[in-house]
Parts: C-alpha cells; structure tokens; sequence
C-alpha cells in the first residue's frame, strides 16, 4: 500500500531523515520510538503533506502521494484539536461541514441532518455518546482524546497517524484508549502509524515496530546525519522472551524507556 523510497528531509544544512527505505502494506500496524528529536513526527508530518521531502519518494497505491493533508489521512496528536466554542457533536461534524461548504464551513437542511447523523455514529463508537452536547473544556483528557479521534475518523481515512496521543493520559485511562484504538483500528481496516515514547506501549500496540536512530555521527557537527530505521521488528511473530531482550538491548543502544 505505501513504499517509502530513498527518503530524506533536510532543514538547510540540518539532516533530520537520510535514506530511510520501506514498504507497509494496507492494515498494518506501525508503532515509531526513538530518541526525542530523531525525526519521528517530521515522517508523519511527511505522510501527512504539511511537509514535503527533500529527496526519493513516498507512494501511496503505486503513485506519489499528495503534499497536502486530504481526507485519506487523518491525524491525532497529543494535544488535542478542538474548537473549544462547539460542542463535541458539533466539532466532529465540522469536517464533514466544510467538505459540503468549504466557503463559511455551515450547512443546512438535510445535508446538516445527515451529518449530525454520521458525528453521533462516529461519538457512538469512541464512547462518547452522553457527553454530545457538552463543550470541550467541559471534558476529561481522555474523553478529549477521544473526541480528537472521532474528529480525524469522521472523513474515513485509509491512514490514521497518531503522534504521541496518549503521552499526557494517566495509566488507567491511557490501557481504556489502547483498548479502544485496537478496536477502531479492526473494526475499520486501517493502516495506522503510531508515534510513542513508550517502548512497551509500541510492543502491545503494534504489528511492527519501528525504531528511528541515526547510524552514524560527527560528534563536531551532530546535525550533518539524520536518523533512518534502525530496527524493524514484525511483533507478532516474536516471542515473548526474545521480546524481552529487544526491549533491553533497544533501551540500552538508544535509551528509549522501558514502562513495565
């Protein structure tokens, strides 16, 4: 579904990404971890097309993929994107209101009906559906997680990109989103790339892994290199004790921190 060719990104002289090769197929599950500054949110600001590469290629079905955000993608990061004047229902709505009016991003009538409609389906399946008609500031973390969720799967995307989304959550509510993710994640076939700091979190998650890290140096000018994937683990064929031991091996050579 996606091949990512020979790619690279680079701010002037500062290599954040450098030769970085692979191919996803559709309903996989990738799960980033690496050191804070390796380039993880940079790639998924590439797939997303708020950023564009400096070289090679990112394919999506056979063919160079946007450099725009469009409805194919959706996204969540971990500070959540709301407007705080709507209403839960009335954000989640609002991507499909300005699909239908672009120009002042309201519409009317049966059109407005149908996608009330469609914002309450989506709130039903993230769990959202008794707190509708409260605003944002009115809800917990979690359940804005949540709502930041509905919001990106509302346009039905074929890739759902997750930059750190639970990293502010508590343990508690953060396992409830895991459950929920996983779900959502089945239930509608997508091909998720996940960003998290959280090696154990990436383990569970995932299908693969993706550990990004730079292969070589210059300690005199540390950003002439930029990271590539170092590691790419298909978790579900590891057994749990080789897991083990790639967990300590990855912690200790990029020093990613283990949550047990």
């Amino acid at each position: 579904m996606i091949e990512f060719r020979n790619l690279w990104k680079n701010y002037d002289d500062n290599v954040v990404l450098e030769n970085l090769s692979a191919q996803v197929g559709s309903g996989e599950f990738i799960t980033l971890v690496g050191t804070s500054g390796c380039g993880k949110s940079t790639f998924l600001k590439l797939l997303l097309g708020t950023e564009v590469t400096s070289r090679g290629s990112i394919l999506l079905d056979g063919r160079p993929i946007a450099d725009e955000p469009g409805p194919d993608r959706g996204i969540v990061f971990q500070k959540y994107s709301v407007f705080p004047h709507l209403t839960v229902r009335e954000n989640v709505a609002l991507g499909r209101e300005f699909e239908c009016g672009p120009i002042f991003g309201r519409v009317f009538g049966s059109a407005r009906k149908a996608i009330l409609a469609e914002a309450d389906h989506w709130l039903e399946s993230v769990g959202l559906t008794p707190a509708r008609h409260r605003y944002p500031h009115e809800l917990s973390g979690g359940m804005q997680q949540r709502l930041a969720i509905a919001q990106a799967l509302i346009k039905q995307p074929r890739l759902l990109l997750l930059d750190e989304p639970f990293g502010a959550l508590d343990p508690g509510i953060r396992k409830d989103m895991h459950q929920l993710v996983l779900s959502l994640w089945g239930q509608h076939k997508l091909t998720v790339f996940m960003v998290t700091h959280d090696l154990s979190e990436g383990f569970y998650l995932g299908t693969r892994l993706w550990v990004f890290d730079k292969c070589r140096m210059d300690p005199q000018a540390p950003e002439r290199f930029g990271s590539t994937i170092t590691f790419d683990l298909p978790v579900g064929k590891t057994d749990r004790q080789s897991l083990d031991k790639i967990k300590e091996s990855l912690a200790r050579s990029a020093q990613i921190p283990v949550a047990v």
